[in-house]
């Protein structure tokens, strides 16, 4: 598996804090690469890193197999770090010509990237009358009209109303599946995360907390949720392994013990009405990497503060 990103003991420090703090990963090429963490857990740094607009203090970093920061790699890379900003008097169009000419770029499609951001008729607007939502498209079409082979997303659906955000969750996917771009999203709508990434990083005060498919990482907290009564009874077969889920019960046992748990609680007269496997969410598995202690509302206030 061929990585566009690898880091070894990568550490940022300022002053006493370390935003990054012996980070190691390997991002692998293809495919979409969600960074998750709270504020203040190192993403940014990393971006940052990776665009070559700050030194690590330590450790090693490449990027499409060179040094983070060479002129060659980074005119293969397109980003949008935070909410993009542009001059207020051009238009959406200008504003893609003007970033075209300065990147060198003499067949940047201009209008076929306005196009598949959904800029069409806002082409010739001045941005200043821009919603958020509007300027997060444009700085999407900023960072692809160059056809870069990595493309870094920092809260792409940020101000977004609904049918906005699954239009772009939609071009995000045919970027990696149909034009073979790496996509990597920063991202603080965990359920987006969940639905359009292929493998995820958790990162937590500058450590790498978790890594790895999606689908791997929301399986390791399958439950077999149990329609039956009479809960007392489930609860006494089961014991710790048992969590009440409403009227329903969650069994923490593995898939290959469930043909036999439900033999033993039928023997134990227990009516069973459904029993189904379901997966672990995202913010669940985020919630036990940066700290279990959080409740679901101070994760969402940690993931938007800043």
């Amino acid at each position: 598996m061929t990585a566009v990103i690898e880091t070894t003991g990568l550490t940022k420090t300022y002053g006493a804090v370390r935003a990054l703090d012996g980070l190691s990963l390997s991002i692998p090429r293809g495919g979409i690469y969600g960074v998750l963490g709270p504020n203040g857990a190192g993403k940014s740094t990393l971006f940052r890193i990776l665009l070559g607009l700050i030194r690590p203090t330590g450790g090693e970093v490449r990027v499409l197999g060179q040094h983070a920061g060479d002129p060659a790699v980074m005119r293969r890379i397109g980003s949008m770090i935070e909410t993009p900003r542009f001059p207020p008097y051009m238009t959406a169009r200008q504003v893609l010509q003007w970033l075209a000419l300065a990147h060198g770029s003499k067949d940047a499609a201009i209008d076929a990237w306005l196009d598949r951001v959904g800029l069409t008729e806002a082409a010739n607007r001045r941005v200043r009358g821009f919603s958020v939502g509007m300027l997060q498209r444009l700085g999407v079409a900023a960072a692809l009209m160059t056809k870069p082979d990595l493309v870094i997303l920092d809260e792409p659906t940020s101000g977004m109303d609904p049918p906005g955000i699954q239009e772009m969750r939609a071009l995000i996917r045919s970027l990696a599946d149909d034009d073979g771009v790496t996509i990597i999203l920063a991202s603080h709508q965990l359920l987006e995360v969940q639905r359009v990434c292929d493998r995820v990083a958790i990162f937590n005060r500058g450590k790498l907390a978790a890594e790895g498919k999606v689908s791997e990482l929301t399986a390791a907290g399958e439950r077999l949720r149990l329609s039956a009564t009479p809960l007392a009874r489930i609860m006494g077969v089961l014991g710790d392994k048992a969590t009440l889920d409403g009227d329903a019960v969650l069994a923490a046992v593995p898939r290959a013990e469930g043909p036999a748990l439900l033999r033993a609680l039928i023997e134990q007269g227990v009516d069973i009405d459904e029993a189904r496997w379901v997966g672990a969410d995202l913010e669940s598995v985020f919630m036990a990497e940066t700290g279990p202690a959080r409740t679901p509302a101070q994760v969402r206030e940690a993931l938007h503060a800043g």
